[in-house]
């Protein structure tokens, strides 16, 4: 089986044949009516196995068909089995962490509904946390959840806010419904935007550039939706359509705010990846700053160069240098983007083969924008992680297993952490569709200033596709994800909360009092800026750092950065820092800063602006 046709876009054929294997489920005793259409349903699984083997070859086609099968399931998944699987887990969960001193590894905490999947999320300027997803179409999870393959009404999107301030209960939710569209499927069925499975990224002014979606069909087929959520209205706004569909893009925000925009499936359907590369908004539009600056109407504008990837959602990163660095699922696809030039130029193929979804992290690198990057995961039978730095990859250590759709997250004292994985994208360890999942994939990684890693606690419920991870203000992470698990563990169907969210605390955050940040400037920061910020604590404080928010997918997250401030003085109870350089080094918009002592604990963030308009 070659390589580059293990392609986690490909396997949307699996979910696509596994809602058409839903539908297909005889009944007990078929009258001739339901023969006929069970007959004609297995001639259409037929020629979609035909279709797909053209595609991505027979061998591959047929362990789809095993997938398939597997997919099949049982005829129901009662309530009280997914009480008693929770309940095991949270037991299992007990026992393995009671050997995990927290003043070490951290601890997990609180487990709570949602009423969101949490397939993408964002952390907000505001303090609070976007998460958007899908309506479900069933809820067996033995059986595929979402509408990828759905044309219609009932393949549609959805979208909540949680707010921590309010607790974890349901109050501290709030719906935020994405604007009713019509899909070009034939169908002239309002329904709300089925952006799920788009790509995303941050504008300066804190909102969410989201771009794509499915239109349904054709084993899930590209979109060509561009919206921006607003964290201040708490509204989404539409823009113009892109130039071509996308279904799983990646998105990153350069130097100048621009967001680009490269990969995904296009309109023609799945194993079709277009490689039209676009910036939103176009250069004949402003780079919306302030807060009241809303994009609506914007038109993106196709780049010069293409991305012509052959898996989708690349790893996307904004380097010190202001190039957008392209790391392609192949390893043959390693590119480097020039963003004003519009050029595109070979990086070395990367030494380790095929990846799938697994993360990638720009590494922290003092006061300057990072200048490497550290590829992981994504390939169940490799452990180890991969650098590129100046153009020069290196194979770094190893983490205890290889697991894929992992997140790996940046800590604001500058060190990493993996959570989430699975052995592949319906597998957690004992087959596909299994609810049951190896419980080393619910453990999480540890990654100190050396680069060695460690395995830590375990998280409550197993995560694996569509998991995602993000750092709280506070300094906590929140995990959520992966709708096959959270209703297989759902301890009430009936309830409208069919997601779940999880928090840790790191280790900082038991090894004694926080170090106190009590104001930072309210208005725009430029770089390379001297400014202060007051703090009860000022001999308590050792650093101060830039954490950019997180706003991630599929195991990518092309947001993250780590910044260390210059300290430049201290007067009473005054702190003198000093921001990033250049808008390379740090892209305009908004960060959290931490202030932390040290032992590395942090204070409670404060949000910060950068980039004068």
């Amino acid at each position: 089986m070659s390589r580059a046709h293990r392609s986690a876009a490909v396997s949307a054929w699996v979910i696509a044949s596994a809602l058409a294997l839903t539908a297909m489920s005889p009944a007990p005793r078929p009258g001739p009516a339901e023969r006929a259409g069970t007959a004609a349903a297995s001639e259409a699984a037929t020629a979609a196995e035909a279709a797909e083997a053209s595609v991505i070859g027979e061998d591959h086609a047929r362990a789809h068909a095993r997938l398939r099968q597997a997919a099949q399931g049982t005829q129901g998944y009662p309530q009280t089995k997914r009480t008693a699987s929770l309940t095991a887990l949270r037991d299992s969960q007990a026992r393995t962490n009671a050997g995990f001193d927290a003043a070490r590894f951290g601890r997990f905490t609180q487990f709570f509904p949602s009423p969101d999947f949490g397939v993408h999320v964002a952390q907000l300027p505001t303090g609070k946390v976007l998460l958007f997803s899908f309506e479900r179409t069933e809820e067996d999870p033995t059986k595929e959840t979402g509408p990828t393959n759905t044309v219609g009404r009932t393949n549609a999107g959805r979208a909540y806010l949680w707010d921590p301030a309010r607790g974890t209960g349901p109050r501290a939710f709030k719906k935020v419904a994405p604007p009713v569209v019509l899909m070009p499927d034939g169908s002239y069925a309002p329904r709300p935007a089925p952006f799920f499975c788009a790509g995303h990224a941050y504008l300066p002014n804190g909102m969410v550039g989201v771009f794509g979606g499915n239109v349904g069909g054709k084993g899930g087929s590209g979109a060509k939706l561009s919206f921006v959520f607003d964290p201040w209205t708490e509204q989404w706004y539409r823009n113009r359509d892109m130039s071509a569909g996308r279904w799983y893009p990646s998105v990153v925000t350069g130097a100048d705010g621009r967001q680009i925009i490269m990969s995904g499936q296009s309109e023609r359907g799945t194993g079709t990846p277009t490689p039209v590369a676009e910036r939103f908004p176009a250069l004949r539009h402003p780079v919306p700053r302030r807060s009241f600056d809303i994009p609506v109407d914007f038109a993106s504008q196709r780049l010069r160069s293409d991305a012509p990837f052959r898996n989708d959602y690349p790893h996307l990163f904004s380097l010190r240098d202001g190039m957008i660095y392209g790391l392609g699922r192949d390893a043959d696809q390693q590119w480097l983007f020039d963003p004003v030039k519009e050029v595109r130029t070979d990086l070395p193929r990367r030494p380790a083969d095929f990846r799938g979804y697994g993360s990638a992290v720009p590494l922290p690198a003092g006061f300057r924008g990072p200048d490497s990057v550290l590829v992981l995961g994504g390939d169940p039978r490799d452990p180890h992680t991969y650098r590129l730095s100046r153009g020069r990859w290196t194979v770094e250590e190893p983490r205890a297993f290889g697991r894929t759709q992992d997140d790996t997250l940046i800590l604001p004292d500058g060190s990493l952490l993996t959570v989430n994985g699975a052995l592949d994208t319906r597998d957690y360890g004992h087959g596909p569709f299994n609810p049951d999942a190896d419980l080393k994939y619910r453990q999480i990684e540890l990654r100190d200033a050396h680069g060695r890693w460690r395995l830590g606690p375990a998280q409550r419920l197993p995560r694996g596709y569509h998991s995602n991870a993000l750092i709280l203000p506070d300094g906590r992470m929140m995990v959520t994800g992966d709708e096959l698990q959270q209703i297989a563990n759902d301890p009430d169907m009936k309830d409208g909360m069919d997601g779940s969210i999880e928090l840790y605390e790191p280790a900082y955050l038991h090894r004694g009092p926080r170090p106190a940040l009590d104001r930072v400037p309210a208005g725009e920061l430029g770089h390379d800026t001297p400014f202060e910020v007051s703090s009860a604590t000022p001999k308590d404080v050792a650093r101060a750092v830039l954490l950019a928010p997180s706003t991630v997918t599929h195991s990518v997250n092309t947001s993250q950065r780590h910044l260390e401030l210059r300290i430049t003085g201290v007067r009473g109870t005054a702190i003198g820092l000093r921001t990033p350089p250049t808008a390379a080094d740090a892209p305009p918009g908004y960060y959290m800063l931490f202030l932390l002592d040290a032992k590395g604990v942090p204070s409670i963030a404060k949000w910060v602006k950068l980039g004068l308009r």
